[in-house]
């Protein structure tokens, strides 16, 4: 699948899906059509997935429900060339920008004690102050994003966060070795604008501008409101003794009185917010010290600086009076039009939560009762890559809508309606898996005879090393 981009590119879209569907099934190692034929029945199932061995009921899948489980535990997959296929097929744009988002979304397992490699993840309750902490495994996700407001994203990435993984060290390496395979597929080149990275605030924004420094990226990401920024240090007068100062005046999100005369303002007018008006500040950078991520950097912190954005709406949905949203982007003199493009192109980051919902309540990529981390990393990818095809059928279905659904102009179709008629359209295409060989069931366990291998029981939560901010200068394994 090395050369996707290049057999993609003015080929029509029906032949762009089988092209990939034949580099997809490549790239399957062991139990290749035990796996592929769980991403068929994934595709063309009837409604949301309730339960792994349902989808072995499928006429799609043609082996029994033992070869469906042997797939995912005892299966593999080249991740890395799957990864390399995916970031050469055709990649949506905000204008003529790549704008992409990284986020983390968990898969939760609070009652898997024989499953290793949990960590306690954070859930949002329905109402504030209602958060908790739910053991599960955590995954960093990064898609593409388009243009509107839009349910697709282009889901480039996905890496599992382990116990002794550094979260903003292995965000790193993953942006960068996307950032590194979209240039080498050809969608980025010298002189093209930079790519956007949009970021939530549970991100150390400054942290990873510092680590992706040398690439040719601007990263976005948003403040708690009650963080505190530093301005440049003010020229000193001649005559002024004692140690120059590396920071200046503060800037207290919370305090109105400490804010400067921002360097632009506009207002924006918007159908779903109202009146937007933004404020920016230049070159504001927070204050390191040298205590948790930066306890072992050599020498003096950096200072890094970006321009604080500051966006107001008139009003949010079912919120008449929201709150401002802070953003700090890591171009310290980001002016103008880009300013308000930065901001919006923020606002597409909510399309990567529609791509997470559809992912696990219509595909069920969190609804396996897996043991092994392993098998869940294949399932997870099998899922990345059924959407996949879903992106690449967008405009080869038909809109098989119930009677009580709205009609879809062309092209706007949804990722669930797009499964709806993946069914008919694979009817069309070829499929690379071979069928299955007869076979007899193994022995099994004689009755009575009790399990004597207990499976072992894991703790959950992190491991506190050090030194492990190198994994930015490594790939993904995978």
């Amino acid at each position: 699948m090395d050369s996707v981009h290049d057999e993609c590119a003015g080929v029509e879209p029906i032949t762009g899906l089988c092209r990939f569907r034949d580099g997809f099934y490549s790239c399957l190692g062991a139990r290749a059509d035990a796996q592929f034929e769980l991403t068929e029945a994934l595709l063309c199932a009837d409604g949301p997935v309730r339960s792994l061995v349902d989808l072995s009921l499928a006429p799609e899948h043609r082996r029994g429900h033992g070869a469906l489980y042997d797939g995912l535990n005892h299966g593999s997959i080249e991740i890395g060339r799957l990864r390399r296929g995916v970031a050469g097929l055709p990649l949506p744009r905000v204008g003529d920008r790549i704008v992409l988002a990284a986020d983390v979304s968990p898969w939760l397992r609070p009652d898997a004690e024989t499953s290793p490699a949990r960590l306690f993840c954070h859930v949002h309750g329905r109402a504030k102050g209602t958060a908790q902490m739910i053991p599960g495994w955590p995954y960093s996700v990064v898609a593409a994003l388009g243009t509107g407001r839009s349910s697709w994203t282009a889901v480039l990435d996905a890496a599992r966060l382990g116990p002794t993984d550094d979260a903003t060290a292995v965000t790193a390496a993953q942006l960068r070795q996307t950032v590194d395979q979209l240039r080498e597929a050809g969608h980025w080149h010298p002189g093209d604008p930079d790519i956007w990275i949009v970021l939530d605030s549970g991100y150390d924004v400054s942290r990873l501008a510092f680590l992706l420094t040398d690439l040719p990226v601007v990263l976005i990401g948003r403040l708690r409101s009650d963080r505190v920024l530093a301005r440049p240090v003010q020229p000193r007068h001649p005559g002024t003794g004692g140690r120059p100062r590396r920071h200046g005046p503060l800037l207290v999100l919370a305090d109105p009185a400490s804010w400067p005369v921002p360097e632009h303002t506009s207002s924006t007018d918007t159908t779903r917010y109202g009146t937007a008006q933004a404020s920016a500040w230049q070159r504001c950078h927070p204050r390191l010290e040298h205590r948790g991520p930066w306890r072992e950097h050599p020498g003096q912190l950096p200072i890094i600086e970006g321009t604080l954005i500051r966006l107001q709406v008139a009003h949010l949905p079912g919120d008449r009076a929201p709150k401002p949203l802070w953003l700090w982007t890591s171009d310290p003199t980001m002016t103008g039009l880009d300013i308000d493009r930065a901001w919006q192109a923020f606002l597409r980051r909510f399309d990567l939560e529609h791509t997470f919902r559809f992912l696990k309540q219509t595909l069920g990529w969190t609804t396996p009762k897996l043991r092994d981390p392993a098998a869940a990393d294949r399932w997870t990818w099998l899922v990345i890559a059924a959407h996949t095809q879903l992106r690449l059928a967008r405009d080869l279905t038909v809109d098989l809508r119930r009677p009580w659904e709205r009609p879809c102009p062309p092209g706007r179709l949804t990722p669930a309606r797009v499964r709806r008629g993946f069914r008919r359209l694979r009817a069309k295409i070829a499929v690379p898996a071979g069928p299955p060989k007869p076979s007899r069931p193994g022995p099994g366990r004689p009755p009575g005879v009790p399990n004597q291998h207990r499976a072992p029981r894991h703790d959950v939560g992190k491991i506190n090393t050090r030194g492990h901010t190198k994994a930015v200068e490594q790939p993904i394994k995978g």
